[in-house]
C-alpha cells in the first residue's frame, strides 16, 4: 500500500513538472496570470470590474478598515501593488486600479492620457464604486495622477502619499538627459532591452526567466503606439512640473516617499514637494535607502510600514 501511494505520489509531481515545464516553454503568459491570482488570493483581493465615464475600470479590491486608494506609475498595472497589499489589507479597506490605457482597463486610442485628463477619469471611478475619504497613494506617473486628483478634490483625499513621482522639478540625471535627446528608454524589442529597463527601473534588478522576459517584449510590442504616445504627452513641458507649479496650492495632508536610488525621477525632487508645500495641513518626507524607482517590490515591508503608520494617523 505504501509503494502505490508513494508511486502515486510520483506520478502527480511528474506531472506537475510536465506541466510547468510546458506551460513556462509554450505559456509562460498562463503561468504569470496563475501567479498573479495566487498573489490576490494571498493578498484578499477580487478582481472587479466599472464602468465610469469613458472607462471600463478594472480593480483590486479587499480589506477593512481606512481606505487605500493605490494609483501605478508608467508602464505597470495594478499587479505591481499585490506584494505590498498582503501587508496593507489585514488593516485597511485597498483598492487597486489598472488605470485608464494601462492593464485590463479600456483604452481608446485617440483620447489623451496626459496627467490632466486622468486625474479627472480617476473622480468618474472613486464616485461611481463610492469611495469614503482615502488615503491616495500614487507611485511616479500615478503620483502626478494622485497630486493632481487631491489639488482638486481635498475633500475627497485624507491624505496623499507621492511615491517616487512625476511631475516635481529635479536635477537632471542619465535618463532625463536620455529623454530630452529624443530616446524613449521605456521601448524595447529584445530580451536584452528588458533587461536594461530593469537595471533602469530597480537598484537590485529581480530575476526575471528568459521566457516572462519575452511575454513583456511582446507586450511592449503590442502597446507601443500607445507607450510612444502617452510618453510624448508626459514629457510636454505643461506636464514635467504639473505639480510643482501648484504645490503652494496643496492643503492636503502629504508625505513624499522616495528612494535615494532611484535613476529615474532624481531624490532632489523631495526637497522640491517638501520646499514648495507651504499650505498643506502636515508634510513628511520619507527616504528609503538602497532601492531604485520601485520601492513598493524592493523594500515592501519597509513600505508597508510607512503607509499603515501614514493612514492611521489620518
Amino acid at each position: 500500500m505504501l509503494y502505490r501511494r508513494l508511486k502515486f505520489l510520483g506520478v502527480l509531481a511528474g506531472l506537475a513538472l510536465i506541466v510547468f515545464g510546458g506551460g513556462y516553454l509554450f505559456e509562460p503568459r498562463w503561468l504569470m496570470r496563475a501567479n498573479d491570482y495566487r498573489q490576490a488570493v494571498e493578498a484578499h483581493l477580487n478582481k472587479k470590474q466599472v464602468l465610469a465615464g469613458d472607462t471600463n475600470w478594472v480593480y483590486y479590491e479587499g480589506g477593512t478598515g481606512p481606505t487605500l486608494l493605490l494609483l501605478h506609475g508608467f508602464g505597470s498595472n495594478k499587479e505591481v501593488w499585490l506584494p505590498l497589499a498582503a501587508k496593507l489589507t489585514p488593516r485597511f479597506h485597498v483598492v487597486i486600479p489598472d488605470l485608464p490605457g494601462w492593464g485590463e482597463s479600456s483604452r481608446d486610442p485617440a483620447a489623451s492620457y496626459n496627467l490632466n485628463v486622468q486625474a479627472q477619469r480617476l473622480e468618474n471611478f472613486v464616485q461611481a464604486i463610492h469611495l469614503p475619504g482615502m488615503i491616495l497613494v500614487g507611485h511616479s506617473m500615478g503620483g502626478g495622477i494622485a497630486g493632481l486628483y487631491a489639488l482638486a478634490h481635498p475633500d475627497h483625499v485624507a491624505g496623499l502619499v507621492l511615491m517616487d513621482s512625476i511631475g516635481l522639478k529635479s536635477n537632471d540625471n542619465a535618463f532625463t538627459r536620455e529623454v530630452q535627446a529624443g530616446h524613449d528608454p521605456f521601448i524595447f524589442d529584445d530580451r536584452a532591452g528588458f533587461y536594461r529597463a530593469l537595471d533602469l527601473a530597480f537598484e537590485h534588478p529581480p530575476k526575471v526567466p528568459a521566457r516572462f522576459a519575452d511575454v513583456f517584449v511582446q507586450r511592449n510590442q503590442q502597446d507601443r503606439a500607445f507607450i510612444e504616445k502617452t510618453f510624448k504627452e508626459l514629457t510636454d513641458p505643461s506636464q514635467v512640473l504639473a505639480l510643482q507649479n501648484h504645490l503652494a496650492e496643496f492643503i492636503t495632508p502629504v508625505m513624499g516617499l522616495w528612494c535615494r536610488n532611484d535613476k529615474i525621477v532624481d531624490y532632489s525632487a523631495l526637497e522640491s514637494l517638501r520646499n514648495g508645500l507651504s499650505h498643506a495641513h502636515s508634510i513628511s518626507a520619507t527616504t528609503i535607502n538602497d532601492c531604485g524607482h520601485m520601492p513598493m517590490l524592493e523594500k515592501t515591508d519597509e513600505v508597508g510600514q510607512i503607509l499603515s503608520s501614514f493612514a492611521m494617523m489620518r
